[in-house]
């Protein structure tokens, strides 16, 4: 959620006035062109990353075309080595993992990789100084050292199962990150890595390129260059695709059924973790009450959600994994059930009042729930919500806003949220639900607090037996049942159409972040021009 800061209407009428001019030309969706243009490439997405620095968050879960971590995914989501040579050595009962680093790595300064920019990049990520809000997933790491110029060694605090898949986060050069303040340096705006691409440009809400970066390890691109548009409107997004000013975009799936029949460009699905969810703060006196929680989790229609807004993109979210996630908990599946919405709201004292809102002493049935502006996918979603609400008795007052307008308003007033981490279940449920991070900006939106969801939180976390970490998480999913922080609505597909003159293009299972880093694009430097 922290880095989809959705940008004002303004700001995206202004990137389309912009046009051509403003993001290069993209290729004329395979019309032709000049060579430089036929090598580069042009997607146009919803949002930008507020800062482009990993030690504050950016890239943390792969895919940045900057940087590289020890590892990688590949298509399947398998880890695989990327800055390291191989998988790491797991010793002392799952407690130490011992890393070697590929030979003749250099960073885009072509200043060479060693094992101590790796230590520095965990170091500074770790410390509290530093403004990391996900600092919390490596909560397992008691100390990282560096052993000659090409070992590295984590030490844990206790034994934590998918450990591994942590080091997918972005390294850093020491060299040039360390001589600044990692929250407001120079560096999270003009990042140096090792990855295949290097930043040439950003223009805030407008655009970021790239080029290929010369000293990349992994060979040369046969992408040489792209461009993200930043155009947080969908309809913009789908219309300069249309008139070819974009190669590709992410659409939601009413737009991207325009382009079914066109056949110069390709729509792709990636089937996701991505949920969408109204958030519902406790410390508000309405969102707050249990029983409108409960209530308002019975008179959702979510499959009607995933039939009519998402066009049967997606499936009915029933809690934040997926229902065909390994780790879902079978039986937690609610019906659209009115009547029970109605019995538990009589029950707890909410009386239906004059204007059919509810009361109870004295305090009404009304809420508040922000969107973000330009979203027509949150903003279908919100609107229907707020209908099953009052054929409840619950008024739902539904406001569009930009984020700016948004953020301090989270504690207390309800939000149309998306979430979703891919690789294991504690990287989502954790920063969504454990209560020591409740209200810290993006984590735990909801103040959600219950002992019995922190106690299992920990215990998967902390244990290496998969029954264990099984059991852990089904208590969770069940407890979320009885006392829902969140209305969970919908998992959505996501969708993307790009011209189709490139070969090499897949999509992995992707999380709620996507768009900049997932996408088609994931892997744009294997890409190949097609014949």
């Amino acid at each position: 959620m922290t880095t989809r800061r959705i940008r004002s209407a303004a700001a995206a009428a202004a990137a389309l006035a912009a046009g051509v001019t403003a993001c290069s030309a993209p290729g004329g969706g395979g019309t032709g062109g000049d060579a430089e243009a036929a090598e580069s490439v042009v997607i146009g997405v919803a949002s930008e990353p507020d800062t482009l620095s990993p030690l504050l968050g950016y890239g943390k879960d792969g895919n940045s075309k900057i940087f590289d971590g020890l590892l990688a995914r590949d298509t399947d989501l398998k880890l695989k080595p990327a800055l390291a040579t191989a998988l790491p050595k797991i010793a002392d009962g799952g407690r130490t993992y011992t890393y070697t680093l590929r030979e003749g790595v250099k960073f885009s300064d072509g200043e060479p990789l060693t094992a101590q920019d790796v230590v520095y990049t965990y170091r500074t990520v770790l410390d509290e100084k530093t403004n990391n809000t996900a600092r919390s997933e490596l909560d397992a790491v008691k100390s990282v050292s560096a052993k000659g110029d090409d070992t590295v060694v984590f030490s844990l605090k206790y034994p934590y199962a998918p450990f591994a898949a942590r080091t997918v986060l972005p390294i850093v050069p020491e060299h040039v990150a360390g001589g600044q303040d990692p929250n407001t340096g120079a560096f999270n705006t003009r990042p140096v890595g090792t990855g295949p691409y290097v930043l040439t440009d950003w223009s805030k809400g407008e655009k970021l390129t790239f080029k290929a970066n010369p000293h990349y390890w992994g060979g040369k691109p046969a992408v040489k260059s792209f461009t993200m548009a930043i155009i947080a409107d969908d309809n913009v997004r789908a219309t300069r695709l249309r008139s070819g000013d974009l190669d590709g975009a992410v659409l939601p799936p009413n737009l991207a059924a325009t382009f079914e029949k066109d056949d110069g460009r390709r729509t792709y699905e990636a089937k996701s973790y991505d949920f969408r969810a109204v958030t519902l703060p406790t410390s508000n006196k309405v969102t707050g009450d249990r029983a409108i929680r409960r209530a308002l989790d019975a008179a959702v229609d979510r499959q009607a959600m995933v039939d009519k807004i998402l066009d049967g993109a997606g499936r009915p979210a029933y809690g934040p994994l997926p229902v065909d996630d390994p780790w879902y908990e079978r039986g937690i599946e609610r019906p659209h059930d009115l009547a029970e919405a109605k019995r538990i709201l009589d029950g707890a004292g909410w009386k239906p009042g004059a204007d059919g809102v509810r009361a109870k002493d004295g305090q009404r049935a009304s809420f508040t729930l922000y969107y973000p502006s330009g979203d027509k996918v949150r903003q279908d979603h919100a609107l229907a919500y707020a209908s099953d609400a009052k054929k409840a008795g619950i008024e739902v007052k539904v406001e569009g806003a930009t984020w700016e307008v948004i953020e301090p308003r989270m504690k207390n007033d309800a939000v149309l949220a998306g979430f979703g981490s891919v690789g294991d279940p504690d990287f989502g449920l954790y920063t969504l639900l454990h209560s020591s991070l409740a209200n810290d900006g993006f984590n735990n939106m909801a103040g959600y607090d219950d002992a019995t969801v922190d106690q299992a939180l920990d215990a998967g976390r902390r244990t290496q037996d998969p029954e264990q970490r099984a059991a852990a998480y089904d208590k969770i999913q069940r407890a979320l049942v009885e006392d829902p922080g969140y209305t969970f609505l919908t998992h959505i597909d996501h969708l993307y159409v790009l011209a189709d003159r490139w070969d090499g293009l897949t999509t992995q299972l992707e999380p709620h972040e996507h768009g900049f880093a997932s996408g088609p694009w994931w892997n744009i430097e294997d890409w190949q021009p097609k014949k």
